[in-house]
């Protein structure tokens, strides 16, 4: 029963899917997508049921109700937001560093056109390539058309990924790619580097000349493609994107954060100092750079510099900067992390949630209450631990969202 059940409400939904792609067709055609496109496109496209980050409709009185099973939470954990150790695996940090150079001396003449044209250094380029899609190794799952579509028809952010659909079925009508070559992750990032279609549009260029922006296919334009996009964000020429430090003991870690930017001078005066005993450039001591601990006294420290924040503008994730930046550095020197990762507790994406608005009950600034262990959340749980004379971490145990449980009970 409760499979004709099931069988039944997505029945429904696809049927409701049907009607609103038509509705999408003329929003589509409005803004020039024209209907011999449009149909090559959407022809056929069914709901992609198995994706995460779905919230499927209830259909209203009369129809099939939404199953059970249907209403769990479906939101992706990505590993950007995870523990932070994971996301620094060495064997496959070694294997990832090895492939790099290996296309260092490949894609050598291509590099150093790139760095030419928009100086950002082969290295760099390289890091991006290697974390997306493990330089071009990761096949891409789904078509894009088919995950956006699905996304903006019953996701939890619809209007994003409309939006992203129609860019995209642009994107065709141009001739970049075929609909079957237009491959990409679950939430529609594309090709070689992972552009959504926005990027595309304002990023993606035909660095071989034939016509096409191909990310796909054609790895020039997609390592091209990449640096013009953190060109484009600002990035700084000849300089790096951040530097691993000792802390002193007994250093206040709440100082995490945009929010405490310092210079490096200012630094040096707190007790912070660089790892393998090296010493800070004289040149350096007057540029502004910022903390970061993504595992608070329980991981490596990084004071990062504008570089940094060009690669979040990449991936928004703190991790994913230090990845990119710490593989580029790999490509070119060598050497790991002088700091370890100590063990720390995973939560779910409601706990945290839960554990943020405790927190931000108590007065202090967690940024965004989402779910994800971010910078302003580190500091402001650092603050809350100093303030109820728990033993100060900045990285929180789960025993603090029981201790949060109580409190707010």
């Amino acid at each position: 029963m409760a499979q004709n059940s099931a069988a039944a409400y997505r029945a429904a939904v696809e049927r409701n899917f049907t009607e609103w792609v038509g509705q999408l067709r003329g929003e589509a055609e409005s803004r020039g997508i024209g209907p011999e496109t449009f149909e090559r496109a959407m022809k056929g496209v069914k709901l992609n049921w198995k994706l995460p980050d779905l919230a499927p409709p209830e259909l209203g009185e009369g129809k099939p109700a939404r199953p059970q099973a249907e209403k769990k939470d479906r939101q992706k954990q990505q590993a950007e937001f995870d523990r932070p150790a994971r996301y620094f695996p060495p064997k496959g940090l070694k294997w990832v560093t090895r492939l790099g150079r290996e296309n260092l001396v490949k894609w050598k003449d291509t590099l150093g056109a790139i760095e030419k044209k928009y100086g950002v250094e082969p290295q760099v380029v390289l890091a991006i390539w290697g974390r997306e899609t493990a330089y071009g190794r990761a096949k891409l799952p789904h078509n894009a058309l088919r995950a956006l579509a699905t996304l903006a028809f019953m996701g939890r952010r619809q209007e994003q990924f409309r939006e992203e659909l129609i860019i995209a079925l642009g994107i065709l009508q141009e001739g970049h790619v075929t609909r079957e070559g237009m491959r990409s992750s679950w939430a529609g990032p594309m090709g070689h580097t992972q552009f959504l279609p926005s990027d595309f549009r304002n990023y993606a260029v035909d660095f071989n000349g034939d016509g096409r922006r191909d990310i796909w296919g054609t790895i020039p334009d997609a390592l091209a493609s990449t640096a013009n996009f953190l060109k484009q964000k600002g990035w700084q020429t000849g300089k790096t994107w951040g530097y691993e430090v000792r802390l002193p003991k007994g250093f206040d870690c709440t100082l995490e954060g945009l929010d405490n930017a310092r210079t490096i001078g200012e630094w040096v005066e707190l007790g912070v100092t660089r790892t393998f005993g090296r010493k800070f450039l004289g040149k350096r001591l007057a540029e502004k750079t910022h903390l970061v601990a993504p595992a608070g006294t329980l991981g490596p420290a990084f004071l990062v510099l504008e570089n940094f924040e060009v690669f979040r503008a990449y991936n928004k994730a703190d991790l994913y900067a230090l990845y990119v930046g710490h593989l580029a550095d790999r490509i070119r020197f060598g050497g790991s992390f002088e700091g370890g990762w100590s063990r720390v507790q995973s939560f779910r994406r409601d706990e945290m949630k839960r554990l943020q608005s405790a927190v931000a009950e108590a007065g202090h600034d967690v940024g965004k209450i989402d779910g994800l262990i971010g910078s302003k959340t580190r500091s402001a749980v650092g603050k809350w631990q100093k303030a109820l004379g728990h033993k100060v971490t900045c990285y929180p145990p789960r025993s603090l969202l029981k201790f949060a449980a109580n409190v707010r009970n």
